[in-house]
């Protein structure tokens, strides 16, 4: 199946900002192989950081042919494949890797990621919770797993998932401001609120804490504050007057959303 190109673009932009945390994987480390094998890895994984899909595709591609035990090219190539919009060739790619290597966590956390890409949120939640069971601190898989279960309306679930991914790795800015979501959400505005301020303090350009506050503000009657934090959040990131980006791709709660929608209609 081959996403529809706005979901393919916005994907590949999610990636690149790390909201849904696809790793690169490092090459096998066993002996022999065909000669330069390391030296092609290396140009492979260059290409893929540097948004040359086609070109990482191909170099992928080629190391999977000429060694087809290597893991790590498998999942790297379904990381291509996942931001290209070849969402079931990425769950193809790491269902291999997981079986030449049982034991490594990547594959589960990239093939779960492309099974959200589709909306099989059960799946993806049973990867999610395979890392989780292997080692409980795993962020990553910690926030995915947020975003799986907001997905399927549990808000009080998925606010768990983002506040134990943000004390799992302290300065993931973008858990706590999911988390922050999830509470307002589920009728915790005070909490949303003071954990809103406390990010934007520390990171005073970060577009989504600035949205996120936008809404809450406007909800209790702030709204001289809540235009003042909605300039800044425009200004950094468009993106945020789209109601299908909010619901589909970044993934805030309804109510959040709604509650901007409302600022912006009154507020233009």
């Amino acid at each position: 199946m081959i996403l529809r190109r706005g979901l393919q673009w916005a994907l590949i932009g999610l990636l690149l900002v790390g909201l849904w945390l696809v790793p690169p994987v490092e090459p096998a480390q066993a002996g022999g192989g065909p000669p330069g094998l390391q030296q092609r890895f290396g140009q492979a994984l260059t290409a893929s950081q540097e948004g040359r899909l086609q070109e990482a595709l191909a170099l992928w591609s080629e190391l999977v042919e000429d060694s087809p035990k290597d893991a790590a090219a498998w999942s790297n190539r379904g990381n291509v494949r996942l931001m290209l919009g070849d969402a079931e060739g990425a769950i193809a790619d790491q269902t291999r890797a997981m079986a030449i290597d049982p034991s490594h966590l990547d594959p589960h956390l990239n093939r779960g990621t492309a099974e959200e890409a589709l909306g099989r949120w059960q799946e993806a939640a049973k990867d999610y919770r395979w890392i989780l069971e292997r080692n409980p601190q795993e962020s990553a898989a910690l926030y995915n797993l947020g975003n799986v279960q907001g997905s399927l309306g549990d808000w009080e679930k998925a606010r768990a998932c983002f506040n134990a991914a943000a004390e799992a790795r302290p300065g993931m800015a973008m858990a706590r401001s999911s988390a922050a979501l999830a509470a307002f959400q589920v009728g915790d505005g005070a909490a949303a609120e003071k954990e809103l301020r406390s990010l934007i303090r520390r990171h005073p350009l970060f577009a989504d804490a600035r949205a996120a506050l936008t809404a809450v503000l406007w909800q209790r009657g702030a709204r001289g504050e809540a235009e003042s934090h909605w300039a800044a959040a425009s200004g950094l990131d468009p993106r945020y007057r789209q109601e299908d980006w909010l619901l589909q791709i970044r993934r805030w709660p309804p109510e959040a959303v709604h509650a901007l929608r409302q600022f912006l209609s009154l507020a233009a």
